[in-house]
C-alpha cells in the first residue's frame, strides 16, 4: 500500500474539523459514528466554539489537538476548505477527507476552488479523499468516518469503492436487509486527488477483503487503472458496475473502426484486459461478490475452467429454468458418468430423472438430497453444483440445509443453493449463510454467479503477458506503406495515378491483373458509387474502366475533389476481414477485428481488445466473431491462414503503441490467403500538429 494512503483506513488518530453539537448537522453525525463505531485510536474534535461532545473536548484550533492525529475529516464551508487543508499540513496531518460539497459538481467557481484545494494539499504534502464524499468505513478495525445513519454495516469480506456517495448510502442500508456485510467502504466523491486506481491496491492489501466491488462513473487515468487492476485481480476478484453505457454525440470518426468503437466498448476491453468482471446490474454485482466472498480460497479459484455443472432439484420446472440459465451464462451441464447414473438410480424412485438435471421428485427427503449431492460431487465430470430447494412439502427446509452442509463441507467444489420461496425457506437461508454456502432466490441468479466464478477461473488460468513500459517510436516512416513494411505487415503495392496515361504506365510496372480505385478525400465508401473496378487484365481494359469510373463519380458525387486513381495488383482469392486500431482518449490503442468489406458497419460482427496483444489475446479476440470462426473453413468457404491474422493483430497493436501520433489505422479488407495475408486497403488518421 502507498504509505501516504495508509491513514485513510488505518489512522492512528482522527480529528473532525467542523464538528457540531447540533444533531441535525453533518458534523454531529460524523462525530457520533466515529465514537460509536468503536474505533480504537485517538478521536479529536475541532469546532468554532469550545465545549464537549460525546465526552470529548471540542478545540477551537487544530494546533491544540494532542498527538496522535494523522487523519482529518473536513466538514467546513467550501471557501474555508483550502485554509483547513493548509492547517492540516502545518500540523502534520497528512490525510484529509473532504465531506463538504460545493466544488466541481456545482460549476466553474466550484471547480476552481477544488483546484485550489489540490494545489494547497500538494504544497503541504496532504492527500485528499473527496471532496463531496461520505468518507470511509472499516468494519474490522473498526472505523466509521461517515455521517450515515447507524448502525454501521456488519463485518464481511466485500470491499466497496464508489464514485457516488448516495449509492454507498443506499447499498449499506439494502445490505442489512439482504444479510451481508462489508470489510471496507471508500466513497471517492470528486476524486480531486485520490481516485479508484489508488484505492484498488489499498483494498487488495486488506486481509479481511475477499472481493472488491467498484461502482464507476468514469476513470481518471485509463492506462494506469488497467495496469493497477491487472496486478490486483491476480490476487483478488474485482467486479465493476460501470454506468453511462449509452453516450450520445460520439466524435466524428475517419474509419469503420472509429465509428464502431464507442467509449463503453473501450471500458469492456479494459475490464477484460485487466481481469475485472463487469456486472450489468447492481443486484448482479453483489450476487457475484457474495459467491466470491462465501467461496474465498481454493474453492473460489475453481480447479477446473470447464464449468460442467450438475443440477439437483425436487421439481422439474425449476430444473429446466436452471439448465437454460447455465447455458446462457457460458457454462454447460455436466455429462454424468455411468457409475454416477447407476448410483442415482439406486437411490431414487423409478419416476425420478437421473440425467442432468437430476429431479428427485417432490418427496425427496433431507437424506435423499444429501446422498444425491454426494454422488454428483464425486463425479469427475462435475465441476460445480446447483441445488434447488423450493419449500419441501413433507420436511422443513432448514433440515435439508443442515444435511447438505455436511456434504458440501467434504468437497472442494463450488456449490450454490437456490432457495425458491420466502418465509418457508428463511431459516434454511440463515443456516446456509452461516455455513458460507452462497444462496440465491432464483436459478438465473445462481447461474450468473457461477458463470462469474468460472470466468475468473479461466482468467487466472491464463499467464499474464509482459507489457511495454511506455510507447516509443522505433521506426521512422513517411507514408502508410513504409509504416506497415517496418512492422512486417504485408500490403499490396498501391500507386497514385493522376491521369489515364499514368494509370497505364503504373499498371505495366505492377503487372496485370490490377484493381482501379478512385482517389478522393471526399469519398469514404468507394464501392457504393462505382469507385472500385476489379480484375483489369490489360491496358485497353484499363482505359475503358478509367472512363467508366470517372463518369460514374461525376454523376454520383459531382462536387468531390478527385486526386486521380489508385492502381493496385489484383490479390488472390481468400477471406476478407477488417483489422484496425483507434486511440481511445482514456485507455490508449483499442484494437478491432471482424467481418471486412463493405458490410462491416451493417453486420457489426466485430470484437475489441486493448493493446498490446499477445498471441493468445489476439486469438481469443478473433474467435469471438463469425469472421474469425470461419477462418477455419465453413461449408463451401475454404480454410485460410488463421495464424497470419493473429500475427497482423499482434504487430498492429505494437505499431499503435509505438507511434502515438496515429489516432486511427484500419486495414479493410485484410485478404487472408491459404498462406499469409495481404492488406488490400489501408486508411490512417494522425494527430494534427
Amino acid at each position: 500500500m502507498n504509505p501516504s494512503l495508509l491513514p485513510f483506513l488505518q489512522p492512528q488518530g482522527v480529528v473532525v474539523i467542523g464538528v457540531s453539537t447540533s444533531p441535525e448537522k453533518l458534523g454531529y453525525g460524523v462525530a457520533r459514528n466515529l465514537v460509536q463505531s468503536g474505533y480504537p485510536g485517538a478521536i479529536h474534535f475541532v469546532g468554532q466554539k469550545s465545549g464537549e461532545l460525546f465526552g470529548r473536548p471540542i478545540y477551537t484550533d487544530l494546533n491544540q489537538v494532542p498527538d496522535p492525529v494523522d487523519l482529518a475529516i473536513l466538514i467546513v464551508p467550501p471557501n474555508a476548505t483550502p485554509k483547513a487543508i493548509e492547517d492540516c499540513g502545518q500540523r502534520g496531518v497528512k490525510a484529509a477527507i473532504i465531506v463538504s460539497s460545493g466544488f466541481r459538481e456545482s460549476g466553474e467557481d466550484g471547480a476552481q476552488l477544488e483546484k485550489q484545494c489540490l494545489e494547497v494539499a500538494r504544497t503541504h504534502g496532504v492527500r485528499l479523499l473527496g471532496p463531496n464524499c461520505i468518507g470511509t468505513l472499516d468494519t474490522h478495525l473498526p472505523l466509521d468516518t461517515t455521517f450515515l445513519q447507524p448502525p454501521m454495516p456488519t463485518e464481511g469480506g466485500i470491499g466497496f469503492i464508489s464514485h457516488s456517495g448516495a449509492f454507498c448510502a443506499a447499498i449499506v442500508d439494502w445490505a442489512r436487509e439482504q444479510g451481508f456485510g462489508f470489510s471496507q467502504i471508500v466513497s471517492l466523491g470528486n476524486q480531486a486527488d485520490v481516485n479508484e486506481t489508488d484505492v484498488l491496491p489499498m483494498l487488495a492489501d486488506d486481509p479481511h477483503t475477499k472481493v472488491i466491488v467498484l461502482y464507476m462513473e468514469s476513470v481518471s487515468d485509463g492506462r494506469r487503472f488497467v495496469e493497477a487492476a491487472r496486478e490486483v485481480t491476480r490476487r483478488k476478484p474485482v467486479i465493476a458496475l460501470k454506468v453511462g453505457r449509452f453516450e450520445s454525440g460520439q466524435k466524428a470518426a475517419a474509419s469503420h473502426t472509429g465509428a464502431l468503437a464507442a467509449s463503453d466498448i473501450a471500458f469492456d476491453a479494459a475490464f477484460e484486459k485487466s481481469g475485472i468482471l463487469r456486472a450489468e446490474t447492481t443486484e448482479q454485482m453483489f450476487d457475484w461478490a457474495r459467491i466470491f466472498e462465501a467461496l474465498s480460497g481454493a474453492t473460489a479459484q475453481s480447479k477446473s475452467t470447464q464449468g460442467g455443472v450438475a443440477i439437483l432439484t425436487n421439481a422439474g420446472g425449476p430444473g429446466v429454468i436452471a439448465a437454460d440459465a447455465i447455458e446462457a451464462n457460458g457454462l454447460s451441464l455436466a455429462k454424468l458418468t455411468e457409475p454416477t447414473l447407476k448410483a442415482l438410480i439406486a437411490s431414487l424412485p423409478p419416476a425420478a430423472g437421473v440425467f442432468n438435471p437430476v429431479d428427485m421428485l417432490a418427496s425427496a427427503s433431507p437424506e435423499t438430497y444429501a446422498t444425491c449431492l454426494k454422488i454428483l460431487l464425486d463425479d469427475p465430470h462435475v465441476d460445480a453444483a446447483m441445488v434447488i430447494l423450493p419449500p419441501p412439502p413433507m420436511y422443513k427446509a432448514e433440515v435439508v440445509a443442515e444435511k447438505l452442509i455436511e456434504v458440501i463441507s467434504q468437497f472442494d467444489k463450488p456449490v450454490v443453493m437456490t432457495l425458491m420461496g420466502s418465509m418457508l425457506v428463511e431459516e434454511a437461508r440463515s443456516t446456509l449463510e452461516r455455513a458460507k454456502v452462497p444462496t440465491f432466490p432464483f436459478p438465473e441468479r445462481a447461474a450468473s454467479a457461477l458463470g462469474a466464478l468460472f470466468k475468473r477461473a479461466k482468467y487466472l488460468d491464463n499467464k499474464p503477458m509482459e507489457h511495454h513500459a511506455a510507447p516509443t517510436i522505433h521506426h521512422p516512416w513517411t507514408n502508410i506503406d513504409e509504416l506497415l513494411a517496418s512492422y512486417e505487415i504485408r500490403a499490396a503495392p498501391i500507386r497514385l495515378a493522376r491521369n489515364e496515361n499514368e494509370a497505364i504506365m503504373i499498371a505495366d510496372e505492377l503487372g496485370y491483373p490490377v484493381v482501379l480505385k478512385i482517389a478522393s478525400p471526399d469519398i469514404l465508401h468507394k464501392s457504393d458509387i462505382g469507385g472500385v473496378i476489379l480484375n483489369i487484365k490489360d491496358a485497353s481494359s484499363l482505359q475503358l474502366a478509367y472512363a467508366q469510373m470517372m463518369a460514374r463519380i461525376k454523376t454520383a458525387q459531382p462536387d468531390a475533389h478527385i486526386e486521380g486513381v489508385h492502381i493496385q495488383q489484383q490479390i488472390p482469392d481468400g477471406q476478407e476481414v477488417i483489422v484496425g486500431v483507434v486511440r481511445d482518449p482514456q485507455f490508449g490503442p483499442l484494437m478491432m477485428f471482424g467481418s471486412g468489406g463493405v458490410e462491416v458497419e451493417g453486420l457489426k460482427d466485430v470484437a475489441f481488445a486493448l493493446a498490446p496483444l499477445d498471441q493468445a489475446e489476439a486469438l481469443e479476440m478473433i474467435r469471438k466473431t463469425w469472421a474469425g470462426r470461419k477462418l477455419k473453413g465453413f461449408r463451401h468457404i475454404p480454410a485460410v491462414d488463421e495464424e497470419a491474422v493473429v500475427d497482423v493483430l499482434v504487430k498492429l497493436s505494437r505499431l499503435a503503441l509505438e507511434n502515438e501520433s496515429i489516432e486511427e489505422l484500419e486495414i479493410n479488407p485484410l485478404r487472408v490467403l491459404s498462406e499469409g495475408s495481404i492488406a488490400v486497403d489501408v486508411r490512417m488518421k494522425t494527430k494534427r500538429l
